[in-house]
């Protein structure tokens, strides 16, 4: 039975003690990093290739704007000027601008490509002969085969040492496997057969044991296959919202287009015919040339900004879903909660001094090697100072280690004899009870009210000497939040993302961690189908899903979610299933993947803005210029004081070419993202890149003016 409750938002699964969340902060790469002259002169070679018509196709924009380039050399050569051939510069300088940022944005995912490249490697591998039943029955007998030669379905055994030789499952056996050559995590990780963690990516090397693996994938269509296909731009396609962009670009670039070739009849009638080399650069400054000149760099820098964070997007279409996200369904262990309960507090039964209870709470917790019982011992250290024991206080005590059977932990004293109990309120009531004591009405209503928030109650009791044993008091042990949960909650509500707790606990349990926490809803006793029929509810109400998983009953849930993201440590069939993998397997990393697609999608309509916007400069730099001869009057249009007709069109064009490559580092980067409502950022949009857009290319084309008035034959 699946219960949903409504409260406030959720966190992210914690780093072990005494090391890094993974993912946290390694893979980030500061912003003076972006771009190099290193970078530059690497994506030189691509950019030339670039100017072929026919990888322009895709790109109308750049397509019209080398056909003008191309156009105008021909001018310039039947009637040479300084004028002609340095407009004609320009504009193949604009072209080659263009397809440079393409370059640089995919050059950064061919040097990882590589890097992954360096992970594969032929490898021989020790085939199976006979099914699944011969290795189940002993040592089976097998054969050596070069990892090439593998097929889906074929089983194979790996041993300490060896390097696994493709994707697969395993279906027998425990070990521990090297993965940092894919993730870059040193630790090394547990897979098993069964679970959630049986899935092994090839090229990865079993430290420990021996496993037993079923082969998942083809030859060429492994996990790193993909990864590298990904990273370096060959699997990219157009987003939809990039190939409606496109749309919008080339419908502008057809008007403007119409309205420069129907100009020309309209100055011969008026006595005012202008150069076709002025004609063509009048087209090129007012097409949207820097959006489309950046568009498709934008879209790469996307997709390896989550590759620097290791997640792996299987889609542009799933970054740009997650920039649009309504909805996030989280779980609570290990993504919210720190998923091992912890001491919280100590609750004296009447009668019973703190210190009391605190110091037979250590005492009974030397033993346990849980989580819960370290917590104990952290606890009444930061609470009570209580650290090491009095010398000789422990000479002939027998320790009692916590087990599953018994459900307690405690030591008994020698001298004097005194014997410490802690556990289970059930286990522990039954133990003083067989000495002949009682738990008292008080601690069973402190238990009952531990378990009713949520939480759960560890009963501490003593028996000195022959005395019949009485209860101290109770610890209080509770799934304890992450700590920055409710801001980062807070966070996506500004943005305005609507968080749900998804959690097998009882609705009670449920809501006393929702509450704490700050989650906006909750999926309580949730069953795989509850996941599902979930996420179906929420789009039809046409809101986009993003979930993350690991387990073979997460698949329908990830292949449902407009963003599914998958661990790395889970099952082949999440993998299959969602269209993201986070590598690090922190299931936190699902709201930094948000923010990653908002922030792709601000730095598209930023850029767009910006590029719009500065088109108005240009009108005011070129129109004037063109017509000013023949109507003195549009004189008063000359803003900028521009030095000549000529000076003013050419550092129109100059400063359309450059501003390409000024931009290119904040469209590789991304414009900044702070949380806040869409109003909020359509306002800031407006105000930095509307008005910057205007304000700019007025003071640009005016410095640039000042230098081209020196050449001579221009001025």
């Amino acid at each position: 039975m699946s219960t949903v409750l409504s409260t406030t938002p959720r966190a992210p699964r914690p780093a072990r003690p005494g090391r890094p969340a993974r993912g946290a902060d390694r893979h980030r790469v500061p912003a003076s990093s972006a771009l190099s002259a290193r970078q530059l002169l690497a994506a030189v070679p691509d950019a030339l290739r670039g100017l072929d018509p026919r990888r322009l196709w895709g790109a109308p924009v750049l397509l019209v704007v080398e056909v003008g380039a191309a156009f105008t050399t021909v001018l310039a050569a039947l009637d040479p000027s300084a004028f002609a051939w340095a407009v004609t510069a320009w504009l193949w300088a604009t072209v080659l601008f263009a397809t440079l940022a393409e370059a640089v944005a995919e050059g950064r995912g061919k040097a990882q490509a590589a890097s992954l490249r360096a992970t594969q490697r032929q490898t021989t591998a020790r085939r199976v002969v006979g099914d699944l039943a011969s290795v189940r029955g002993g040592e089976p007998v097998t054969t050596e085969v070069p990892s090439s030669a593998l097929r889906v379905g074929d089983v194979v055994v790996v041993v300490a040492g060896e390097t696994i030789p493709s994707d697969g499952d395993v279906v027998e056996g425990v070990a521990s496997v090297d993965e940092s050559a894919i993730t870059g995590e040193s630790a090394p990780v547990i897979r098993e057969s069964g679970g959630d963690r049986s899935a092994v990516t090839g090229g990865t090397v079993v430290l420990s044991d021996r496993i037993v693996v079923r082969i998942t994938a083809q030859p060429g269509q492994t996990f790193v296959d993909r990864m590298i296909a990904l990273v370096e731009g060959s699997a990219r396609q157009k987003t939809p919202n990039e190939v409606a962009l496109n749309v919008l670009l080339t419908t502008l670039t057809i008007v403007f287009l119409l309205a420069v070739v129907t100009l020309q009849p309209f100055a011969v009638y008026s006595g005012a015919t202008q150069d076709l080399v002025v004609l063509v650069a009048l087209l090129v400054c007012l097409i949207p040339t820097t959006i489309g000149a950046l568009l498709s760099a934008i879209g790469i820098a996307g997709m390896d900004r989550l590759v620097r964070r290791n997640v792996l997007a299987m889609s542009g279409r799933a970054v740009e879903a997650a920039g649009d996200v309504d909805v996030l369904l989280l779980d609570k262990t290990g993504t919210i909660t720190l998923g091992n309960r912890q001491a919280a507090d100590l609750l004296p039964a009447p009668g019973v001094p703190a210190e009391a209870l605190a110091d037979a709470a250590q005492l009974s917790s030397m033993a346990d090697e849980t989580p819960e019982g370290r917590s104990v011992l952290v606890l009444v250290k930061e609470r009570f100072g209580l650290r090491e024991r009095p010398e000789g206080e422990l000479v002939g005590a027998e320790l009692v280690p916590f087990t599953a059977r018994t459900r307690m932990s405690g030591v008994d004293l020698a001298s004097p004899p005194r014997r410490v109990r802690k556990g289970a309120a059930a286990a522990v009531t039954h133990w003083v009870r067989s000495t002949g004591g009682h738990a008292g009405p008080d601690v069973a209503a402190t238990v009952d009210a531990i378990a009713a928030s949520g939480g759960t109650p560890l009963v501490v009791a003593e028996q000195v000497g022959e005395a019949p044993a009485r209860v101290l008091g109770v610890v209080h042990l509770k799934d304890v939040v992450k700590e920055g949960m409710r801001e980062r909650f807070d966070a996506l509500r500004a943005m305005g993302i609507r968080t749900v707790m998804v959690t097998g606990d009882n609705p009670l349990t449920a809501r006393a961690i929702a509450a704490e926490a700050g989650v906006d809803g909750v999926l309580a006793e949730a069953t795989p189908e509850d996941k599902l029929a979930l996420i179906r509810r929420e789009q039809e109400g046409g809101r986009l899903v993003a979930m993350a998983g690991d387990g073979a009953n997460d698949a329908p849930a990830l292949a449902q979610a407009d963003v599914g993201v998958a661990m790395n440590t889970g099952t082949t069939a999440a993998k299959e299933a969602g269209n993201m993998v986070d590598l690090d397997s922190n299931p936190t990393k699902l709201i930094e993947i948000v923010e990653i697609g908002k922030q792709l999608l601000i730095t598209r309509g930023a850029l767009t803005t910006f590029s719009v916007a500065n088109d108005v400069a240009k009108y005011f730099a070129i129109l004037p210029a063109m017509f000013v001869v023949a109507f003195p009057q549009l004189e008063v249009l000359n803003v900028m004081r521009l030095s000549s007709p000529q000076s003013a069109i050419l550092s129109a064009v100059v400063f359309n070419a450059l501003v390409i490559v000024a931009l290119l580092p904040l469209s590789l980067r991304g414009v900044r993202y702070t949380p806040a409502s869409a109003s909020a950022l359509l306002r800031r949009n407006l105000l930095v890149y509307g008005v910057g857009g205007l304000v700019t290319p007025f003071l640009g084309i005016k410095l640039i003016d000042l230098l081209v008035s020196l050449i001579p034959g221009i001025a």
